[in-house]
């Protein structure tokens, strides 16, 4: 539809702004214990990882140094959908349905589109 075309810029910014929100309060629900029982050790993976997720995701919602946050952000989903959804099993433990994996691996994509896009409209770094 070449009437949405127009709105491309403000579809993208609105995509980049959601997305890192929603991934910053899964990194407050770790570190700061938001709605959430679990809270990881200091110092842990998990923990370093919801660090991540907190500050990147917020990094990423206002678009400051988004090309190096998100890519940051894409390669911790990335290694959350390996080592904790699939762990490397054989058999249909590799499919997200299945492992419940599919937040992280959609999160690593979107993240990764982010990075080689940057900022956009409405971002700390447009120029």
């Amino acid at each position: 539809m070449q009437q949405l075309k127009k709105y491309t810029e403000h579809a993208y910014a609105l995509l980049r702004i959601v997305t890192g929100f929603l991934f910053s309060f899964h990194g407050a629900q770790k570190i700061l214990g938001w709605y959430s029982e679990f809270q990881p050790q200091v110092g842990s993976q998990a923990w370093i990882g919801g660090i991540i997720e907190l500050v990147g995701g917020l990094a990423v919602m206002v678009g400051f140094q988004t090309h190096l946050i998100a890519f940051l952000c894409s390669g911790t989903m990335a290694v959350a959908y390996f080592q904790f959804h699939w762990k490397f099993q054989g058999g249909p433990a590799f499919f997200p349905a299945i492992n419940k994996g599919e937040l992280a691996a959609l999160y690593s994509f979107i993240f990764l589109f982010i990075a080689c896009r940057g900022g956009g409209k409405w971002s700390i770094d447009k120029k």
